[in-house]
């Protein structure tokens, strides 16, 4: 029986840890990011990765900080035949990636070299791209820079969002790493170098990046939408008013009007300029303190306010 420290906190690695738990490897300990405060009231919540461990009465780690902790030393105390990390949170010591007699493997949700970082999935989708994927990769210091053991490529529809991919690289990750690992520990697969020349970075999307940039073409800006959908969640400024854009549409007409000048509305539809002389339907959207709201409900208390041919966004 193959042992396993897992290692891994939200959505995407909750399905990858019950697979090898399913799958019969001997899950010795699970390294989890610490209960979080959630929502309004804060409530102290658990990781979905925790909340696998706890159902299948697996030791948990959570460390605020690995580096030097106690959990960190539990951990190499194990000495188990693979670390398996997805999505975890933290870099990895040195010495941790040692202990493992067999390996340190990675489930990356990108096609590696490609979207090294912490946001693969908002950027292969804020970017347009057509398709992205999974890499089961060795895990080394360099962020994301191990050897490819594996890769499986899907495509990216124009209705997927964040959440929508994350719950298809998750299903593909887990298939793709329950095929892998038999092969590894046999010695049947040959690494793949990554091309240091064809490296992109995707960092973790911070607050001032969430703003939409009315100048971007329609299809750039539905793209950053959906890349935002449904965190962190993009936003533009609505007659001064902070509102966030849940889901718009690409129009096919072009106008003259300025990027952020309202193009056209009426009791069910608000669409405005964008960059490149391109049209924007907002269909669903959030103003600042309100719920989100569905164009038609939120032009029955704005129209007086939102006027065609007058710069409305910004």
């Amino acid at each position: 029986m193959t042992s396993v420290i897992f290692m891994g906190t939200p959505k995407f690695s909750a399905p990858i840890l019950q697979s090898l738990i399913d799958h019969d490897y001997d899950v010795l300990a699970v390294v989890t990011q610490p209960d979080r405060p959630v929502g309004r009231k804060h409530v102290l919540t658990a990781s979905p990765v925790k909340k696998v461990a706890v159902a299948n009465h697996l030791e948990v780690l959570q460390p605020a900080k690995l580096s030097g902790s106690p959990e960190l030393a539990r951990a190499i105390d194990l000495a188990p035949d693979l670390i398996v990390t997805a999505a975890f949170g933290q870099f990895l010591p040195t010495k941790l990636l040692k202990a493992a007699k067999v390996a340190a493997v990675n489930v990356h949700a990108s096609l590696l070299p490609k979207y090294r970082g912490g946001a693969p999935v908002h950027y292969a989708i804020m970017n347009g791209d057509e398709e992205t994927g999974v890499s089961i990769m060795f895990m080394e210091k360099k962020m994301d820079a191990g050897d490819v053991l594996a890769q499986r490529a899907i495509p990216i529809t124009e209705q997927d969002d964040v959440g929508s991919m994350f719950d298809k690289l998750s299903d593909l990750g887990r298939d793709l790493l329950l095929a892998t690992l038999p092969k590894l520990l046999a010695g049947e697969i040959t690494p793949v170098k990554q091309d240091e020349k064809l490296v992109t970075f995707a960092p973790t999307i911070k607050s001032n990046e969430e703003r939409v940039d009315l100048n971007l073409s329609a299809h750039l800006i539905d793209c950053k939408v959906r890349a935002l959908r449904p965190f962190p969640t993009a936003h533009i400024y609505l007659n001064g008013v902070r509102t966030k854009l849940w889901q718009v549409r690409v129009l096919d007409q072009t106008t003259d009007l300025k990027p952020g000048q309202l193009v056209s509305k009426d009791k069910h539809h608000l669409a405005i300029a964008t960059g490149e002389h391109g049209v924007l339907a907002i269909d669903e959207l959030q103003p600042a303190g309100k719920p989100k709201l569905s164009v038609t409900d939120f032009l029955n208390g704005s129209t007086d306010a939102l006027t065609v041919g007058e710069q409305v966004a910004e």
